[in-house]
């Protein structure tokens, strides 16, 4: 399965069969099966598709997503139809007033997440011992938030604390290790990027534009796998649910924010990506912006980046579902006598 990506001006996609067929300035450039589609990714603003074309990605499945043209930010994602086994999320948001299990999930979470961010910044020490001190500091800054989220985990059984504390203590921990994560990267990317740490909305480099770029492609991710699991992508027991945001989603992608990091550095170690790749918006905000070019080796190399992620994806929304299923089969109607229902 793969993933098809429109991002040039005059393109205009048209559902002919079971394919889909492109046209470029009226050109007609070839036709790409639905069936070997996974997911499609719009980007060009002057892109042309009818509600038959969203029909038949819909029909099968394939996640379609709207990116902004210049940010890259995500607008809007279509999944198609969703998991019909509602005791999955009956059970889902039955645990959210577990405070207890929110700790216990988050603080597994985020300790998966400091040991990924742990061995990156070994990786770059050790393809990068010039920069030893800055990445030497990050990695005892790991350590010690790694024991702090043990200390946080024994909570519950170990002390009377409020469990909701220690949740917000928690996210103090991880604040505080991504920013020492992050001082590691500065050390280690070209210095003509002007990357002093993570900014976002907007990004105003070039290394916080292609992060922000790759984590709003493995959310879109993480939104996919947990709907084809029957899970509902806004409930999330670390990142509580809050409007417009898919918490869960949020959740899931915490332990592999370090795996987009560290390939994000590839790219500008390699000079895969280059500085004449980027732009800067002149309206006033200062966002650094990715040039066509520079999206075409992006999604190129993203697509081989992600397959293990979205495996990953998978199998813990695969495993989470069914953890959820067992405890939700108790408060899920099992009346069918109404079967129009």
């Amino acid at each position: 399965m793969s993933t098809l990506l429109l991002d040039r001006a005059q393109l205009e996609v048209r559902s002919e069969g079971e394919a889909l067929a492109l046209y470029e300035a009226g050109e007609r450039r070839g036709t790409v099966p639905v069936k070997l589609l996974e997911r499609c990714i719009i980007q060009g603003a002057q892109t042309r598709l009818d509600s038959g074309v969203l029909l038949k990605l819909a029909e099968a499945g394939v996640a379609t997503v709207l990116l902004s043209p210049r940010l890259g930010r995500r607008v809007a994602v279509m999944l198609g139809a969703g998991h019909n086994d509602a005791a999955v999320r009956l059970a889902q948001a039955q645990r959210l007033s577990d405070a207890a299990g929110c700790l216990q999930w988050s603080c597994a979470l985020i300790e998966a997440k400091l040991r990924r961010q742990r061995k990156t910044l070994g990786l770059w020490l050790a393809a990068r011992p010039d920069a030893r001190k800055a990445l030497s500091d990050a990695i005892a800054s790991v350590d010690t938030a790694l024991q702090s989220v043990a200390a946080l985990a024994g909570t519950q059984d170990n002390n009377p604390q409020d469990p909701r504390s220690a949740l917000a203590a928690l996210l103090g921990v991880e604040g505080a290790a991504a920013r020492a994560h992050f001082s590691g990267l500065a050390a280690v990317v070209p210095p003509s990027l002007g990357f002093e740490g993570r900014n976002r909305r907007p990004p105003r480099d070039p290394v916080n534009a292609c992060l922000s770029l790759g984590y709003t492609l493995l959310h879109v991710e993480a939104v996919q796998a947990a709907h084809s699991t029957g899970l509902d992508p806004m409930l999330g027991f670390y990142h509580r649910p809050s409007f417009g945001r898919e918490s869960l989603a949020s959740d899931l992608i915490e332990p592999l924010r370090a795996s987009v990091d560290a390939w994000v550095w590839s790219l500008v170690r390699d000079r895969s990506l280059r500085a004449e790749h980027f732009t800067f918006d002149k309206g006033g905000q200062g966002a650094c912006l990715l040039g066509k070019a520079g999206r075409a080796v992006f999604y190129a190399s993203w697509a081989r980046e992600v397959k293990p992620l979205r495996r990953w994806l998978r199998r813990t929304t695969a495993a989470l579902a069914r953890t959820l299923r067992d405890e939700g089969a108790l408060s899920f109607s099992q009346d069918t006598e109404d079967e129009s229902c």
